[in-house]
């Protein structure tokens, strides 16, 4: 039998069930996996060992007199972005030191009632603000893939969830995905994440970065894992006003691999002068793959997704800085006092020791954007763009079922690589930010390896709440393309 930790999720959901294994077994066997390599990895913040042992041994109580939930004793990393009950919640971010919250999060309270067990907290990018995992507090992640004996990012924000299902620390984390941030890492990891479509999952007890385009969703090891995930996360939430108040289908259930007769549309923008060939030839690959199986391909057009980057760099940091006015040294968190200051002095102190350049950068621009003057020009506007964006794609789907694109626009790259500027590490997420805009559901699964044996992610883009479709042709292209690439683990002379 394979190492547990290295087990799907699927795999040791059966397992568990017919008493292979015990849940306190496969919690040991991850816990002790995540104290040996994290100190390398740091895709843990927070290490729930007690908890986890305790939880385990009440999924094994409930496993043997037959109640067990849908994914009883299987373990779960968590993203340090959703609130988890008397345990450290950071968000990645020095200003909220020591905060733990007295309530669970939607998500969090659902995985456990199915029998979740919490393995820790995982790092991100501060307030989910990067796209390699590079800005979090508690220092970068790194990724188990390499490059000449070299750890690469694992992409961000969500680099901690992803780092940590390649590296064999955990079957499924949770992740979130404001502009990608879980379709991104998912691709530079060699995994599978899914966003489902805006309004699926509740927004209640996570950590705000942007309101209208912040959504949770799962990180795991193939298209199986991430529906049955989503069978457990997703549901109305009377406390989240934007939680859609439609029933669950079974996701896993949809996963019949058949895409015979499918229309998948082929955006013509999403291939821009000067592509990286590599990404091309696996987009291209995927596409003869499809074709091979039944499914009809159909040239489309998105014409104003060209301006869905400057539009989401507008948007999300307007509402990041909204959201994050609250922390402010009073309630919770980080306090600094300076002597001799009054109330706004310590508001300054503790935002300028507490916040990290990124997140100062985006709430500056954010105010900017916001303030007198400049509101109609910036913000209304991007409003008004993505607008367009949304109805491009509603257009598309009229014609097609699903859309298929890469997830980025290169291969993970190393902690060495220094952008001549921010805007060039927001590029990485060109072809995820429009499905953000568009509140649709968006899954990253591997689409192969470049000439390094990195490997690439290929997007499928569906409708508003129709998961199902999207999962299921994932699914039928995972088995064609049988991605059996893995991460070469620790870096030995790192």
């Amino acid at each position: 039998m394979s190492k547990l930790n290295t087990l799907t999720l699927a795999d040791l959901r059966d397992g568990l069930k017919t008493k292979k294994f015990s849940a306190v077994e496969v919690a040991t066997a991850h816990l002790d996996e995540i104290e040996r390599t994290n100190p390398h990895y740091n895709a843990f913040i927070t290490i729930t060992r007690d908890k986890a042992l305790e939880m385990a041994k009440a999924s094994d109580a409930k496993l043997a007199a037959g109640n067990g939930g849908l994914i009883e004793g299987v373990p779960v990393g968590v993203k340090d972005l959703f609130c988890t009950k008397d345990v450290l919640t950071t968000a990645a971010s020095h200003i909220l030191d020591g905060f733990k919250p007295q309530y669970e999060s939607t998500v969090t309270t659902k995985i456990w009632n199915e029998g979740g067990v919490m393995l820790g907290k995982v790092n991100l990018d501060e307030f989910a603000m990067g796209s390699g995992n590079l800005t979090s507090y508690y220092g970068a992640v790194k990724s188990p893939w390499q490059k000449d004996g070299k750890a690469l990012v694992p992409g961000g924000s969500s680099g901690g969830s992803a780092a940590a299902v390649a590296a064999d620390l955990c079957p499924v984390a949770l992740g979130t995905d404001t502009g990608g941030s879980i379709r991104q890492p998912a691709a530079f990891c060699g995994i599978t994440g899914i966003k489902p479509t805006y309004g699926r999952c509740s927004r209640w007890g996570i950590v705000a970065f942007a309101s209208s385009l912040d959504q949770a969703g799962p990180i795991a090891r193939n298209v199986r894992d991430c529906a049955i995930m989503l069978n457990v996360m997703c549901g109305y939430d009377p406390k989240d006003s934007t939680s859609a108040n439609l029933a669950v289908p079974d996701f896993e259930k949809a996963l019949t691999g058949d895409v015979k007769g499918r229309r998948i549309g082929i955006p013509k923008e999403y291939r821009p002068d000067g592509i990286n060939p590599e990404i091309a030839a696996m987009w291209d690959k995927g596409i003869a793959l499809l074709k091979g199986a039944g499914a009809e391909i159909v040239d489309i057009s998105l014409p104003h997704t060209g301006y869905a980057l400057a539009t989401y760099y507008i948007i999300a940091p307007a509402e990041c800085s909204s959201n994050l006015s609250r922390y402010d040294g009073v309630k919770f968190g980080l306090r600094v006092t300076p002597e001799n200051g009054g109330l706004l002095d310590m508001y300054e102190a503790t935002r300028a020791a507490g916040f990290g350049k990124e997140v100062k950068r985006r709430i500056m621009i954010g105010t900017y954007v916001l303030s007198a003057g400049y509101y109609d020009a910036y913000y209304k506007k991007a409003q008004r763009v993505r607008h367009l964006i949304a109805e491009d794609f509603r257009k598309a789907f009229e014609k097609v079922d699903a859309i298929l694109t890469p997830t980025a626009p290169s291969a993970p790259f190393g902690f060495d690589y220094k952008p001549s500027n921010p805007v060039e590490m927001y590029l990485n997420d060109v072809f995820t930010v429009p499905t953000s805009l568009a509140g649709l559901p968006g899954i990253s699964i591997p689409g192969g390896v470049d000439k390094d044996g990195l490997p690439l992610g290929l997007q499928l883009i569906g409708k508003a709440f129709d998961e199902e479709t999207v999962l299921n042709i994932a699914y039928g292209l995972e088995q064609m393309i049988g991605f059996t690439a893995k991460a070469q683990g620790i870096v030995a002379n790192d």
